[in-house]
């Protein structure tokens, strides 16, 4: 394709240059000539024999001339259009790549024309599909990870019933309705993890108010709460009172955010919502007393399948999906997620642009 364009590109030059000759060429026999008749006439110089040396003379140095700067155009016009047709070249070998399953491969560019910027935009391409692809290896990873320690003990205690080795107790079923409604919460985690993925593309903004949707999902929570003696609190400010979002998805991250809380808050505890206005943003925070936390587990919280160190035991439930959902559908609004440490308090929250 590139030396195709190549040639192209080289025979529309010469076609130029080739018509600039005959051009040249026919203006030296129908004007120049006459003007030198003329010329010679004037000054009583006999034109024939004259002007048939002007003519061939004109006509031999102008072939000349032709042939340097023809010959000098093609090296010139092939040397540049290959050197800014190299990038396509190189593209072209790396989407081959690309298409076989290597995305590491990066186009190098130096300009700052319209081939580097392409150069540029084909880079971030090929990026973009290496996190995508990165981030599909690893979500299948994590998903078999997940679904086979329920698995694996669903189908060790339908050996031992099979083998009679246990008896099929109201508890042994117990336990099999447990392993089996995880690997259902589980595919339903997956399910809002694969929405939230494509939030971006299905954004219905309207204006909301950030209080009363709060404090609606938090009036669901409440026999939670109440359940585990946690007290609540909530502070909102006049300004933050109003955002442009998605309202479905600004709901399903408060749920997560308040499942999260209750979860994660010992008996007794405390939960603290409140609002941060600026010019820019408002930013939502939701504390809670205690939590299993550590500072080493902040920068990874937002991860899918996160869990920290103390929680794997599964005491708590879910799959390490929830602030992973909580994450993609803030950035889908282009705001920003974040969690801390201060006064015994963890504190996760979210800002959306005002």
């Amino acid at each position: 394709m590139t030396r195709t364009l190549l040639w192209k590109l080289l025979g529309i030059n010469i076609l130029v240059i080739a018509s600039v000759i005959v051009i040249v060429w026919m203006a030296i026999d129908y004007l120049a000539a006459g003007y030198f008749m003329t010329l010679m006439e004037k000054y009583h110089i006999s034109p024939t024999s004259s002007q048939q040396m002007f003519v061939s003379a004109v006509h031999r140095y102008l072939i000349w001339a032709s042939l340097a700067a023809l010959f000098l155009a093609v090296v010139l016009s092939f040397l540049l259009m290959r050197k800014v047709l190299r990038p396509l070249r190189q593209m072209t070998t790396i989407a081959q790549k690309i298409s076989a399953g290597d995305y590491s491969g990066q186009v190098p560019f130096v300009s700052g024309d319209e081939v580097g910027q392409l150069a540029a935009s084909f880079n971030r391409m090929a990026k973009s599909l290496r996190l995508i692809e990165g981030l599909r290896k690893t979500l299948m990873i994590d998903v078999a990870h997940e679904l086979r320690t329920p698995l694996t003990n669903i189908r060790g205690y339908l050996e031992a019933l099979t083998d009679g080795v246990v008896a099929p107790t109201k508890e042994t079923l117990d336990l099999l309705q447990e392993e089996t409604m995880r690997l259902i919460h589980l595919v339903e985690d997956v399910l809002r993890l694969a929405k939230a993925d494509a939030a971006r593309m299905d954004l219905h903004k309207t204006e909301i108010r950030i209080e009363n949707l709060i404090l609606q999902e938090l009036d669901i929570f409440r026999p939670q709460f109440d359940s585990k003696k946690i007290r609540t609190e909530t502070q909102f400010g006049k300004g933050a009172n109003r955002l442009l979002a998605d309202p479905q998805k600004v709901t399903q991250v408060v749920t997560n955010l308040l499942q999260n809380a209750c979860q994660y808050t010992p008996t007794g505890g405390f939960v603290r919502i409140y609002a941060e206005q600026s010019s820019w943003e408002t930013k939502i925070v939701f504390a809670n007393t205690g939590g299993e936390l550590s500072e080493k587990d902040l920068p990874f919280i937002f991860e899918r399948f996160y869990r920290g160190e103390k929680s794997r035991s599964r005491e708590h439930g879910g799959a390490g999906i929830g602030l992973a959902i909580v994450k993609e559908l803030i950035e889908a609004h282009d705001g920003h997620v974040g969690a801390e440490i201060s006064d015994k308090e963890t504190r996760i929250w979210f800002s959306i642009p005002a």
